[in-house]
């Protein structure tokens, strides 16, 4: 697999890149989950999404997507009523967010590695806990992969 195209997060005056794609949630309770067009390799689910986490609570501000018919995705064509943004209060698990400069590439999914992990805990579209891991510790410690 290609190494995947993040989400987009705005957090705290930054604009990051999230490894985990919480709209993937909200897509598996649904009966009937769209049909997007493929954007390439680098991107199988075929979309980005565009987040915001504002008081705590994370919200999808955007997305970047066409439909399998080739009309464009709107966040009122997903969910109605809501066309400048949704609270996520579907999800529930961690964020993670790579920062600083990247270690190790990996031609697969979301495994390169950064500097550091900023990991976010999410209950019901809330933010409960933060926590960022140093992983150039691991590595000048002798972590080699031979």
């Amino acid at each position: 697999m290609t190494a995947q195209a993040t989400e987009v997060l705005h957090y705290k005056g930054e604009q990051l890149s999230m490894r985990t794609e919480p709209l993937s949630d909200y897509f598996a309770q649904m009966e009937h989950q769209p049909e997007f067009q493929d954007q390439s390799t680098a991107c199988w689910r075929g979309y980005v999404g565009q987040w915001e986490i504002l008081l705590d609570r994370l919200y999808l501000v955007g997305i970047s997507a066409t439909y399998a018919d080739g009309t464009g995705v709107e966040l009122d064509s997903l969910f109605p009523g809501f066309a400048d943004r949704v609270f996520a209060h579907w999800y529930t698990g961690v964020i993670n967010i790579p920062k600083g400069k990247l270690i190790k590439y990996v031609h697969m999914g979301y495994l390169s590695q950064y500097e550091q992990d900023l990991f976010l805990a999410v209950e019901s579209g809330i933010v409960v806990e933060t926590q960022l891991r140093n992983n150039t510790q691991a590595i000048s410690k002798g972590g080699s992969d031979e």
